[in-house]
């Protein structure tokens, strides 16, 4: 139960760190690989406000979101300027992350920050048996809420209907006269802001690296791939999954953690191409 709840944590994380990508890949078609970075950069202001500045650690949390969020401005930006264009693309992807890496260097410093500490959350909640982190069921709590609210504004909005049709049918939404570009806006700063969340969230376990604009993102791409992009309900299983299955592997063959992931993904891909819940990008 104990592993199991570590789990169930890392995989609140890693949904917040997904979601806004498996959107932007399924709805949007844009292959934004720079969304690790923007993870990296919450961490870093959520460091910054919590611990450098001594903020209450839900502003903190806030101000990594808002200032992830902003930088999804002008990353859409950027993305602008070559529409329908993946490998173009993927080269402006890995571009951002060395400039938002070597940035993010300049100003923290290339040396990791520890794990936030956050005094009110120490302590343990016992579950018959099972001491289960206060830090760790706070970061569930919050990646089962943004899921909730995800899935409401995907599936019960007239926003969420037209970022559906968008991703099977983007010339037609414009023929209806929707302004689509906006809500490619809408899209990207929604999911950069989850980003920040994540970033702030995971600080808590995880800390605050560069190396995490390219190791977050490997794991993201996995979730996107499994849960199916596109869809809120398929990153969250995915999530679940992949997290509940990296702490059980981790903990009873730590070697061939990574091999367990992956080996998902190709099983996944085998057997249902587009994912749990997902339809194919555009």
């Amino acid at each position: 139960m104990q592993t199991f709840s570590n789990g169930i944590a890392v995989g609140a994380v890693l949904f917040l760190m997904a979601s806004g990508l498996s959107l932007l890949i399924g709805a949007m078609g844009v292959l934004d690989l720079a969304h690790g970075a923007v993870y990296m950069v919450g961490a870093y202001l959520g460091w910054t406000l919590a611990i450098g500045l001594g903020q209450p650690y839900p502003v903190a949390v806030i101000g990594a979101g808002v200032g992830a969020g902003l930088l999804g401005v002008v990353l859409e930006r950027l993305f602008r300027r070559v529409p329908g264009m993946p490998d173009e693309q993927i080269l402006l992807s890995f571009g951002l992350i060395y400039v938002i890496t070597n940035v993010v260097q300049w100003v923290w410093s290339p040396i990791a920050k520890s794990p936030f500490d956050v005094s009110w959350l120490e302590g343990s909640v016992h579950v018959a048996s099972v001491a289960i982190p206060n830090v760790r069921l706070a970061i569930a709590v919050v990646g089962f809420a943004v899921a909730l609210v995800l899935w409401y504004v995907q599936e019960r909005t007239r926003t969420g209907a037209i970022v559906r049709a968008g991703m099977d049918d983007a010339n037609m939404v414009r023929a209806l006269g929707i302004h689509l570009d906006w809500v490619v806006v809408g899209v990207f700063v929604l999911g950069s802001a989850v980003a920040g969340i994540a970033g702030a969230m995971g600080g808590l376990v995880l800390g605050a690296s560069s190396a995490q604009a390219i190791d977050v993102l490997l794991l993201a791409l996995v979730i996107v791939v499994v849960g199916g992009v596109g869809s809120v309900v398929g990153t969250f299983a995915a999530s679940m999954l992949i997290g509940v299955l990296d702490a059980f592997s981790r903990s009873l063959v730590p070697g061939m953690s990574s091999v367990a992931i992956y080996a998902l993904m190709a099983l996944v891909l085998v057997v249902r191409p587009t994912g749990l819940s997902g339809r194919l990008a555009r």
